[in-house]
């Protein structure tokens, strides 16, 4: 670890390489408070989406 204002600070766990502003697929993670779900429901096995989910599914590009 390094030193940055006289604290310790963990290093970028990104590629150094790496052009991060380039087009490409990404995976995000988002989590919930009491990992509450927010984005589907499950009922008798099947996943229903909620207004919420439905517009991360709006946004899925790939």
């Amino acid at each position: 670890m390094t030193l940055f204002k006289n604290k310790y600070r963990i290093e970028s766990a990104r590629l150094s390489n790496r052009d991060y502003a380039a087009n490409g697929l990404y995976f995000v993670t988002i989590c919930t408070g009491d990992r509450a779900c927010f984005f589907d429901d499950i009922v008798n096995a099947q996943i229903y989406l909620t207004a919420i989910g439905q517009i991360d599914v709006f946004f899925d590009f790939y």
